[in-house]
């Protein structure tokens, strides 16, 4: 698929109208490396006009000797004769000016032709892998775990990741993340034997970090007219598109869940520090183990983690018997930088609750997480190795 990369957001949703539905748009040019690492089967990298000029060529440079199937397109506010002669000699294919949107398109379609000719039609199909974030009790935090997970996961571009608010009812991902989407699951509805990519994408709303969110109805009635088998087409049509798909889910083992739990690789459950929703998860634990969901990849996340509420970790572990992945303590920033539009993750990348969901995500990926360069963020190399220490990867 295309990748489309430029630092304002504006052109990238200009860009990403030229290419073919399922593109990948990254804001930070120096993601793009970390992007394409695992992926031979991109095929043509977007520039767009943002992207520094010394710094276009030199991308195209370099991949024009390690990826020779994957294109440049170089898109300029202006094209001259200069322009073209340098990024001819950098081995980019097309340099085409924003405007000419056909020119765009047309330059997508050759890239694609020749990567058809130099790699063969042939492929194995891209298979994201699901997270389900459950949890039996409400209020415990859940859509604010979800949505700054998927961020994490997403790290700054290098992933394509979705969020599925499949809280049918009252789902909040899209409310926090300050988006109004103009579709959501409920226009899939009726349409179970034609899930595709094109009518996924139509439903998507984009995060300006890089994140998809599908979002839930916008009135609870709807709830009883998504079906389980719309809610495993879905997932399904998801995963060849993304790499994570992290599904907010009902505090309630309902159809919807159950659907989205019987199609997850990753279940992280999570919990609070008091004992009626230890007790639920418990239960909960007890019905996951039954039904043989996850078995080997649960992953006990605890919110509002505070010690002095009597029930340390060591209890916590003893009582739910699986030990404990991640711990989000108790902080007025997570609430405030949510209350603005700008979940922790995006607001503060170095904040400790930041830093424990950047940890569970490499956890559920078992690939490093890339530091945060920002100025005045303290020292990054430090805490990257500060975590690594602690943390496995992990092997299925």
């Amino acid at each position: 698929m295309p990748v489309v990369v430029d630092p304002d957001n504006e052109t990238i949703e200009t860009l990403l109208t030229t290419v073919p539905v399922g593109a990948h748009a990254i804001d930070q040019p120096d993601r793009l490396q970390a992007w394409l690492t695992n992926r031979p089967e991109e095929y043509v990298v977007v520039l767009g006009p943002q992207v520094e000029l010394t710094a276009a060529l030199a991308l195209a440079d370099s991949m024009r000797l390690s990826r020779p199937s994957t294109s440049v397109v170089l898109v300029r506010d202006e094209v001259d004769a200069m322009v073209m002669r340098d990024a001819m000699h950098a081995g980019v294919r097309d340099v085409v000016p924003l405007k000419d949107t056909d020119s765009v398109r047309a330059a997508v379609d050759r890239a694609y032709q020749l990567y058809l000719a130099l790699r063969g039609p042939g492929g194995a199909m891209h298979q994201g892998r699901i997270v389900t974030v459950f949890s039996p009790k409400g209020g415990v935090g859940k859509t604010t775990v979800s949505v700054n997970l998927a961020l994490a996961l997403a790290d700054k571009g290098a992933r394509k990741v979705c969020v599925v608010d499949l809280d049918l009812a009252f789902g909040d991902v899209a409310i926090t993340l300050q988006l109004f989407p103009s579709h959501t699951l409920e226009h899939a509805i009726g349409s179970e034997d034609a899930i595709d990519a094109p009518l996924l994408e139509s439903l998507l709303t984009r995060h300006a970090d890089s994140v998809m969110v599908l979002a839930a109805p916008s009135h609870p009635d709807v709830r009883e007219r998504v079906t389980p088998m719309l809610v495993s087409r879905v997932l399904k049509g998801l995963r060849e598109s993304f790499d994570y798909i992290v599904v907010d889910t009902a505090p309630a083992f309902d159809e919807q869940t159950l659907t989205a739990l019987d199609e997850t690789d990753e279940c992280v459950i999570v919990a609070t520090l008091d004992v009626p929703t230890l007790k639920n998860v418990k239960v909960a634990l007890e019905t996951l183990e039954m039904l043989d969901i996850a078995r080997g990849h649960r992953h006990l996340l605890l919110n509002r983690a505070d010690d002095q509420v009597g029930l340390g970790s060591d209890r916590v572990e003893s009582i739910l018997g699986m030990q404990i992945a991640g711990r989000v303590e108790s902080s007025m920033d997570i609430a405030a930088a949510t209350n603005a539009g700008r979940p922790i993750m995006s607001e503060d990348p170095k904040h400790p609750s930041s830093q424990a969901l950047q940890d569970l995500a490499l956890r559920l990926t078992g690939e490093p997480v890339a530091p945060d360069s920002a100025p005045g963020s303290g020292s990054s190399q430090q805490s990257q190795q500060d975590r690594k220490s602690g943390l496995f990867r992990r092997k299925r």
